[in-house]
C-alpha cells in the first residue's frame, strides 16, 4: 500500500469518485489504523496478563488507577486533534505551508502541554489511589504505578501528535507500523523489568532470563520506555521523513494567534468530553472499588478484554477524521457527508462482528488475563453483557471522528456528558448495590446504546456540516 494519496482524484472540485472509489478509500485508511488501535491495545493486554500472573493484588493496584490514566491520555487525543484536525482541512485546501506552520506549532505547545500534564499527574500520584478507596494493600502499588505514568506523559502527547498529523496528512502506515513495533518493545521491556531472573528449561536446556523484579512497577516502566521510544520514532518520521509535512526551510518556527485560536475551538470542546467520559470512568472506579478486590480486578480486565472490540471503530474514526477534514478543507460537504456515512455504516458492521466472538470467546480471553477463578467468572460474565451494546457502541465512536474533521467538537461532548452523567453514573449507583460488577456493566451497556442513538442522530440531521469553528475554509482568501 502507497504511503501517499493523490487527493486530486477525490477532492479537487471536478472529480466524481464512485462508490466504489469511496468505499476503497475509506478501507485503505480504516484498515492500517485498525491494526493501530489494535496494537495499542494489546500492549495493555500485555501488561494486565503478565501482571494478572502475579495475582488479584497487582491486577487491582493497575485497575485502580487506570480510569485516570484514560482521563490524562483523552486530554491529550484533544491537544492533538487541534492541531492535526487543521493540517486536514489545510492539505485538502492545497495549503501546504500553512500545514507546516501547524506541525511546529502543534509540536511546541504539545512539549508545553504534555510537562504540565505530567507535573499534575505526578503530583496526585500518592493521594488518588486513596481517594479512589482503593484498598490498603493496594495503594502502594498503584501510586507507584500512576507516578512513572505521569512522568511518561510528554513522549505520550508527543506520540499522540505525531502519529494523528500523520494521519490527517493520509499517511496511516507509518504510525501503524510504529505503534506495532511499541507493542513488541512493551514485550520486552516488560519481561525483563517485572519478572525476577528466573531459569526455564525448553527442550532440555536450561535457560536463564535475566529480571529485575519489579512487579507492577515495572509493568510501568516498561510501557513507558516503550512509549518514550516510540513518540521519538513517531516525530523523526513526521519532521523528515514526510512527504508533505517534513520540516523544510522557509517556515518560521513561532506561536500564531489564529493557529492557536483554531487549537483552542477544537480542543476544548473535545478536552471536555474527554474529561466528562475520564470523569465519569473515574466516578464509576469509585463504585465499583467498595465491591471488593476480586470486582475491581475483573471490571479492569474486563475494560482490556472489551478493548480488542471497539479499538476497530476507534481506528475507522481516525480515518473518518482525515477523510472528512480534507473533505470540509477542499469545500467538498457532499463528500464529506457520504465519507462520513461510509465510515459509519463500516465501524457498526465490524464491531457487531467482534461484539459476537466477544461474546463467546470471553471465558478463553479472561484464562490468557488472569489464572484466578473467581476473576475469571466474573469478568466473562460482565463482558458478555457488554457484547450486545458494540455495534451502537461503533456509531458513536465513528461518528465523534467524522464530526472531529468538520471542527464539530463541542456537540459531542454535550452528548457525551448527557449519556455518561445522566445514564450510565445515575443507573450504576442504584444498580451496583443490588446486583454488584454485574449491575455496573448493565448500566454500561445501556449508557452506549443510548450513546450511539444520540450520535446517529446527530450525523443523520447534518448540521455539523454547517460548522465553522476550526474550519479553515473561510480563511482561504486571507
Amino acid at each position: 500500500m502507497s504511503k501517499t494519496i493523490d487527493w486530486s482524484l477525490y477532492l479537487s472540485p471536478d472529480a466524481t469518485p464512485t462508490f466504489q472509489q469511496q468505499a476503497s478509500l475509506v478501507m485503505r485508511l480504516s484498515i492500517p489504523a485498525i491494526l493501530a488501535e489494535i496494537s495499542s491495545i494489546a500492549m495493555q493486554y500485555i501488561d494486565a496478563a503478565m501482571v494478572g500472573s502475579l495475582g488479584a493484588r497487582a491486577t487491582a493496584a493497575i485497575g485502580l488507577v487506570s480510569s485516570t490514566t484514560w482521563l490524562f491520555g483523552g486530554i491529550c487525543i484533544a491537544v492533538a486533534a487541534g492541531f492535526s484536525v487543521q493540517i486536514a482541512q489545510l492539505i485538502g485546501g492545497g495549503r501546504q505551508k500553512d500545514a507546516q506552520s501547524v506541525l511546529r506549532q502543534g509540536l511546541m505547545a504539545g512539549l508545553v502541554i504534555g510537562l504540565l500534564l505530567g507535573a499534575l499527574g505526578a503530583g496526585i500520584s500518592r493521594s488518588l489511589p486513596i481517594w479512589l478507596k482503593g484498598a490498603p494493600d493496594v495503594c502502594p502499588d498503584a501510586g507507584r504505578y500512576f507516578l512513572i505514568y505521569s512522568c511518561a506523559l510528554p513522549f505520550g502527547l508527543l506520540r499522540q501528535t505525531s502519529g494523528s498529523m500523520l494521519q490527517c496528512s493520509g499517511d496511516m502506515r507509518t504510525p501503524s507500523l510504529l505503534n506495532i513495533f511499541m507493542c513488541l518493545e512493551d514485550v520486552v521491556f516488560n519481561a525483563l523489568l517485572i519478572f525476577p531472573t528466573r531459569t526455564i528449561t525448553c527442550f532440555g536446556m536450561a535457560l536463564t532470563f535475566p529480571g529485575a523484579g519489579l512487579g507492577v512497577t515495572g509493568a510501568a516502566l516498561g510501557t513507558a520506555l516503550s512509549e518514550a521510544v516510540t513518540a521519538l520514532l513517531m516525530a523523526y518520521f513526521l519532521c523528515f521523513r514526510s512527504p508533505v509535512l517534513r520540516l523544510e526551510k522557509g517556515v518560521p518556527w513561532k506561536l500564531e494567534d489564529r493557529c492557536l485560536r483554531n487549537a483552542a475551538h477544537l480542543s476544548l470542546p473535545l478536552a471536555l468530553e474527554r474529561i466528562v467520559l475520564g470523569g465519569a470512568h473515574v466516578a464509576a472506579t469509585r463504585i465499583v472499588a467498595p465491591l471488593g478486590t476480586v470486582a475491581v480486578a475483573a471490571d479492569s480486565l474486563a475494560v482490556t478484554a472489551e478493548s480488542f472490540c471497539y479499538m476497530p471503530g476507534y481506528g475507522i474514526g481516525s480515518a473518518a477524521t482525515t477523510l472528512v477534514g480534507q473533505s470540509i478543507g477542499a469545500d467538498r460537504r457532499d463528500l464529506a457527508k457520504r465519507f462520513a456515512y461510509l465510515a459509519t455504516a463500516l465501524g457498526m458492521a465490524v464491531m457487531a462482528c467482534t461484539g459476537a466472538l466477544m461474546f463467546f470467546f470471553a471465558p478463553w480471553m479472561f484464562a490468557l488475563l488472569t489464572p484466578d477463578p473467581a476473576i475469571q467468572a466474573l469478568g466473562s460474565q460482565v463482558l458478555r453483557i457488554e457484547a450486545f451494546a458494540e455495534p451502537l457502541f461503533a456509531a458513536s465512536i465513528v461518528v465523534a471522528g467524522a464530526l472531529r474533521g468538520a471542527g464539530d467538537t463541542l456537540a459531542p461532548s454535550v452528548l457525551n456528558l448527557i449519556s455518561m452523567w445522566g445514564v450510565r453514573i445515575s443507573v450504576s449507583i442504584f444498580l451496583a448495590p443490588r446486583f454488584g460488577l454485574p449491575g455496573v456493566w448493565f448500566a454500561m451497556c445501556g449508557e452506549l446504546c443510548v450513546r450511539g442513538i444520540l450520535f446517529l442522530i446527530r450525523l443523520l440531521r447534518g448540521k455539523w456540516l454547517d460548522v465553522r469553528h476550526g474550519s479553515l475554509i473561510a480563511q482561504k482568501s486571507e
